[in-house]
């Protein structure tokens, strides 16, 4: 298991402009954003991205979440937008914790900000619609009347029974020349893309705690029996306390 914990700074600067000119990168950033180049057959690449405890919780049952993982986790995921071209969270983060899904905590550009609102009932003043220079998309039905500014692009996708496809959420995102995404909440949002298999990798940071009881960080079909199961290749990563397992979904996205 390697160690990200160690200088955590080293030559962090340069790997934004490197990982999108398709360039190798300094270890220990290699191993870990390496695989988050864009993919071969122009598709968008898509990682989903959960920060929970060691019982798979990612909040309270009262919805507090603030703050599951430590400094360094917290970094790792401001280091995933930084790499990424969109950043894709569901209308209940936004209404929840009212994300600003900047970089601030390090060094890097701000994604554009997507996000997903079938029923457009999100209010035009929540932080991930502020106009800050980042470009900002709204996803919703078709004959859905979003109460968003015209400065936000909005994208109208058919849905069924009031959900739109992820696939179709990429299609759209992939048209506008963004081709590294991420997923980053919340829990129904990045368990939609998983059992959908639009991912084609999953960053699980697993902090140090127990919580008994709360939300769980995935929710996904039930099975019959562990022939069901999901089984995948996964590395592991020390960031401080916490445990990113990087999960390889690559399998399961080509197979779509």
């Amino acid at each position: 298991m390697q160690d990200l914990a160690v200088d955590p700074d080293l030559a962090w600067t340069e790997v934004p402009r490197l990982i999108r000119s398709g360039q190798p990168l300094d270890e220990p950033w290699e191993s870990l954003f390496g695989p988050l180049r864009a993919r071969s057959n122009g598709e968008p690449m898509v990682v989903g991205q959960i920060g929970q405890s060691l019982d798979g919780r990612i909040a309270t049952l009262s919805g507090h979440s603030r703050y599951i993982n430590g400094p360094e986790g917290i970094a790792h995921l401001h280091r995933l937008r930084a790499l990424v071209d969109a950043v894709v969270v569901g209308a209940g983060t936004v209404r929840v914790d009212d994300p600003q899904l900047t970089v601030r905590h390090v060094t890097g550009p701000n994604p554009v900000r997507v996000v997903i609102d079938p029923n457009g009932t999100l209010p035009a003043t929540s932080r991930a619609f502020i106009d800050d220079g980042v470009h900002r998309i709204l996803i919703t039905r078709q004959r859905t009347c979003p109460r968003v500014s015209a400065d936000i692009e909005t994208v109208a996708l058919p849905d069924t029974a009031g959900r739109i496809a992820p696939a179709a959420i990429l299609d759209a995102v992939g048209e506008r020349g963004l081709r590294r995404v991420l997923i980053e909440g919340g829990a129904h949002t990045v368990s939609c893309f998983l059992s959908a298999g639009c991912l084609d990798r999953l960053h699980v940071v697993v902090a140090p705690m127990i919580l008994g009881s709360g939300k769980a960080g995935l929710d996904l079909p039930p099975i019959a029996d562990m022939t069901g199961a999901l089984r995948v290749p996964v590395r592991t990563h020390a960031l401080g306390p916490d445990i990113l397992f990087d999960c390889d979904l690559s399998a399961q996205r080509s197979g779509r």
